[in-house]
């Protein structure tokens, strides 16, 4: 009689966990279920940008040959990663969608930031953002007369400073490096090193130079096609101050000019023909300029 209370109970709550499963499964589906899509657009629409504030200068940006470029308040290359950050208000959720013409209740009336992706002049779409949602700190922000709760890292990516969207690497996406002209460094004035990369093959000017392809090729492509800056500033170049400089050779046939305005407690390169000045950690600054060309010691 006992071993049959006991069966009986364990059955019991057999069937109190499958009915507790069954109960709560649709509830966890209705949560899933409870996020709006901002939009259904897709990113490769859009190919400029205008991001307006109340007191300060629009901030815009356009699309070319791929890349995007900061077009105001400055004309310079723009940090693509920030920019994708901007249009991703495109595929944001929500878990609250209110049609409504009463902007001033969610501080739409005066939007702290108002964001215009162009497909082209003529064909462009347009977000809100308005007041923070006190419990979670998410924001209300509008788009064709609907009004949204999104994360606040949206408008946080929107309003970035300026100098922080542009591009810190030193060489253009587009610039593909074919070698270094570094003579007019202090440490390789006296053997006006040259590096060239000839059919996939460097080669050094230094005849007593033993470089290692794999070496090389390393050296290459971590300090100069994949670094970036930890800061930049804009840059206007003083005729009166010559600078230590060297030129990057590009595949083209054509170079790239920086003057190298520091080097200790960190590597300030400048690059006059854009305007910019970047700053690397030191350590960083010295691999990018001491190429291993594994010179034979004194």
């Amino acid at each position: 009689m006992k071993k049959r209370w006991i069966l009986n109970l364990i059955l019991l709550a057999v069937v109190a966990g499958l009915v507790s499963f069954l109960y709560l499964r649709p509830k966890q589906d209705a949560v899933k279920q409870a996020a709006y899509e901002v939009s259904s657009y897709k990113l490769a629409e859009f190919n400029a940008i205008k991001v307006e504030f109340p007191a300060k200068a629009a901030v815009t940006f356009e699309k070319v040959n791929g890349f995007w470029n900061l077009t105001a308040p400055y004309k310079t290359r723009a940090d693509q990663a920030s920019v994708q950050r901007i249009l991703a208000i495109i595929a944001a959720s929500s878990s609250q969608k209110i049609v409504t013409d009463d902007l001033q209740k969610f501080g739409l009336h005066q939007p702290s930031i108002k964001l215009t992706l162009f497909r082209d002049k003529n064909n462009a779409e347009e977000f809100l953002f308005g007041t923070y949602n006190p419990l979670n700190d998410e924001q209300y922000i509008s788009h064709r007369n609907t009004v949204y709760l999104i994360s606040n890292d949206y408008g946080s990516a929107a309003s970035s400073q300026v100098i922080e969207m542009i591009d810190k690497a030193p060489l253009k996406p587009t610039e593909k490096v074919a070698g270094f002209d570094f003579s007019h460094l202090e440490q390789w004035e006296e053997s006006r090193l040259n590096l060239d990369l000839v059919d996939g093959q460097w080669k050094v000017s230094i005849d007593k130079a033993k470089p290692t392809q794999n070496e090389m090729n390393e050296w290459a492509d971590y300090s100069w096609i994949h670094t970036r800056a930890k800061s930049v500033e804009l840059y206007t170049p003083d005729r009166k101050v010559t600078h230590p400089s060297f030129e990057v050779k590009l595949a083209d046939g054509s170079k790239v000019h920086f003057d190298k305005i520091q080097e200790s407690p960190e590597l300030i390169l400048a690059r006059p023909d854009e305007g910019l000045m970047y700053y690397f950690p030191q350590d960083e600054g010295f691999v990018m300029l001491n190429p291993p060309i594994n010179l034979p010691s004194k």
